[in-house]
């Protein structure tokens, strides 16, 4: 006799806007263990335990679905980041501190790529301008996107006399470009390998020469 796979039980009924968390949940799941290659409706609703149709009424089609995701992945990376901030220390130096806290949002983005790389990949997957923060889901607590942060430790480097402000225009990036490579370098590409103490000490010299030449 075969066996049968055990399939979730579904669900007919959902309070107003569970449905649409419930599968957004799902999603995000998908992403982590898998990327943005895994987020497809009609898994998300068999994780569910819905009708694949159900989904329709919520997200139009899978890009909407995963654009979705990836708004939510998005939050999750500004949130690390922002745990790297918090950790910078108030008062002190003002250029100093400008300083730590441009290291803290490039420490941050590199924290999330290797210890999240399912989400990381899934939020930068969608050709949208990530330069913007135009939905609620993308922006962390404090009502930042990852890009946004960024922008905010440089316009900080400024008002702290530490970078000149004819250098400021487009920074954003030159410091994202070299940062972000690092990071595939480190989840996709020849760095893979590096243990994590080694990736660690890569992403500081990397970002000392970030400061040095923004």
């Amino acid at each position: 006799m075969t066996a049968t796979r055990a399939q979730p039980p579904r669900r007919s009924t959902y309070r107003h806007g569970d449905l649409r968390r419930a599968l957004l949940e799902a999603g995000v799941a998908m992403a982590r263990d898998g990327g943005p290659h895994d987020v497809v409706l009609r898994a998300v609703t068999r994780r569910v335990g819905v009708a694949p149709n159900a989904a329709y009424r919520h997200f139009a089609d899978r890009r909407a679905l995963l654009e979705a995701v990836s708004a939510s992945a998005q939050a999750a990376l500004a949130r690390t980041i922002e745990e790297e901030l918090a950790k910078v220390p108030t008062g002190g130096d003002p250029a100093a501190r400008a300083r730590a806290r441009l290291r803290a949002v490039g420490t941050g983005y590199l924290t999330f790529a290797t210890t999240e790389p399912g989400l990381f990949r899934t939020a930068i997957s969608v050709p949208v301008d990530l330069t913007t923060a135009d939905e609620q889901a993308k922006r962390g607590d404090s009502g930042l996107a990852p890009f946004q942060l960024l922008g905010a430790a440089l316009d900080e480097l400024v008002a702290a006399g530490a970078l000149p402000a004819q250098r400021r225009p487009q920074a954003e990036f030159l410091a994202w470009s070299t940062v972000h490579g690092l990071a595939m370098l480190l989840i996709d590409g020849p760095l893979r390998a590096l243990d994590r103490a080694a990736a660690g000490d890569v992403g500081q010299r990397l970002l000392d020469m970030v400061e040095r030449g923004i």
